[in-house]
């Protein structure tokens, strides 16, 4: 069955908290070195530019690796967390305003020996893809994609609309995880995450 994608004018809305939300229940597929694997999204952060302290482009701070996140909404921000993780964010906004939502952890749905494979594990259990570098790696996402395109039919990361609803009561917010340094904007609630499943990362 095909499912559609989810198009400009969802990535476009200006507010990042909403879009984080909105993104738990869809499902984002990969078809890259033609494997194409797919998974629930069940954790998601916000980040929103400019006074955000724990955004990349905090103080609209622009540099090679951020320049993508003043992107119009729609595109991959990928980035490497301590040189190993490679980390899948989606732009989200108009064009300057740097807005974005990581994709913490996924429910592996399809394309399971090919994520198993990709990860080392030979079973299915959250560790495959909760977590955003882990999930990353499953799915086959690395820096090379970061400005790739969401929207365009020929897009190898895409994001799907299945139908699904998930009730507001099933939705946990919290404090983002690892962002100590950002002071007052550590203790935002924008990381949303679904209380009724095991495949979320765990806090550290």
């Amino acid at each position: 069955m095909t499912y559609p994608r989810l198009g400009p004018s969802f990535y476009q809305n200006t507010d990042v908290v909403a879009v984080a939300q909105s993104l738990l229940g869809k499902y984002l597929v990969s078809n890259i070195d033609g494997e194409h694997c797919s998974g629930l999204i069940t954790e998601v952060e916000a980040y929103r530019a400019p006074d955000d302290k724990a955004c990349h482009a905090y103080n609209n701070r622009r540099t090679k690796r951020t320049e993508i996140m003043f992107w119009r909404g729609g595109v991959a921000y990928v980035y490497l967390c301590y040189g190993i993780h490679h980390l899948f964010n989606v732009v989200t906004g108009d064009e300057d305003m740097a807005h974005a939502v990581l994709i913490r952890a996924i429910e592996a749905k399809e394309g399971l020996p090919v994520m198993e494979q990709r990860r080392g594990i030979a079973r299915e259990k959250p560790q495959l893809t909760a977590g955003p570098g882990v999930m990353s790696k499953a799915m086959g996402i690395t820096t090379a994609y970061t400005g790739h395109s969401l929207v365009k039919p020929d897009s190898s990361i895409w994001i799907e609309d299945r139908g699904e609803e998930w009730p507001g009561n099933e939705i946990v917010s919290s404090p983002r995880i690892g962002v100590g340094y950002a002071a007052e904007c550590a203790a935002w609630p924008w990381r949303f995450y679904m209380g009724n499943t095991k495949w979320v990362s765990k806090l550290r």
